[in-house]
């Protein structure tokens, strides 16, 4: 992974480079304290990831981030700050940041934040490469064995015991969608739950129902791992890979009862992070 850092505190990319380089996180291409240099050169640089700071001269982060997104779509955007406002953080969110790290730096949290973002575009990219395959090959005449389609069915299991559901009657739902994707060469980006559920029963809705049952679950289950330990393996592994973080981290708020309202679950990305999880 190529990094791209900013900060109007030279400080702060010095540290972030230290980290990534000294923990073989990725490499380093650039640096900038100003934000207007920092458009120039990621146009030229490409990088896989934007590490920028929220409040600075020139132009506001959330702004850059903005632009930044407009010269590469598809490039993952980690956020710095010492401000802690709600409004802020969530409008960073909406701008299209992965996640954000409050300041002072924490080496730590630092390394987690950047593994986690690593690894999400990564199956991002997995899953574009996948799809593009479905649209573009041919179906091959030899189909593999039926041991070797199997072999994702434990790595799913896992995911979903880690996430705390697999007892839950809409994780037999879930493995059922699962195989019936990889089997069938499919992914869900182009149809609907209901319209899944209904190659398998006549009551698709109960269905789906215990689907999103069992997916809200599983946020619960994290945001309650985030609370004890913001460090915890799972926590950070699944928290923005399987779902939205900014979402679990409402849910955390629901739970601490700053908010009467839950993290909203996208099912369709969901299923799809399930699919490239238990493949890898």
């Amino acid at each position: 992974m190529k990094f791209y850092l900013l900060d109007d505190d030279r400080t702060i990319t010095n540290i972030l480079k230290i980290i990534i380089q000294k923990r073989n996180l990725g490499e380093v291409c650039g640096t900038s304290t100003h934000a207007v240099e920092a458009l120039e050169d990621i146009r030229i640089l490409k990088p896989d990831i934007i590490i920028t700071d929220l409040l600075m001269p020139e132009m506001d982060g959330i702004t850059f981030v903005k632009k930044a997104k407009e010269i590469l779509p598809d490039a993952a955007c980690i956020m710095l700050s010492q401000v802690a406002s709600k409004d802020m953080i969530e409008n960073a969110y909406e701008e299209g940041i992965e996640f954000y790290i409050q300041k002072p730096l924490n080496s730590v949290e630092a390394e987690k934040v950047i593994q986690t973002v690593s690894r999400n575009l990564s199956m991002q990219r997995t899953l574009q490469k996948m799809q593009n395959i479905f649209e573009d090959s041919v179906q091959t005449s030899v189909s593999p064995t039926p041991q070797k389609q199997k072999d994702y069915l434990p790595k799913l299991q896992k995911i979903l015991q880690r996430l705390g559901i697999i007892g839950d009657a809409g994780s037999k739902d879930i493995i059922t969608i699962i195989e019936y994707l990889i089997e069938e060469k499919e992914d869900v980006t182009n149809t609907t739950l209901h319209e899944l559920c209904s190659h398998f029963t006549d009551s698709p809705k109960t269905m789906e129902q215990r689907i999103r049952r069992a997916a809200a679950n599983g946020m619960v289950n994290l945001a309650h791992l985030g609370l004890e330990d913001y460090g915890n393996e799972i926590f950070t592994e699944y928290a923005n890979s399987l779902y939205n973080f900014e979402q679990v981290r409402k849910e955390m708020d629901f739970i601490r009862g700053k908010t009467n309202k839950h993290g909203n679950i996208k099912i369709r990305n969901f299923l799809n992070a399930l699919l490239i999880s238990c493949q890898e």
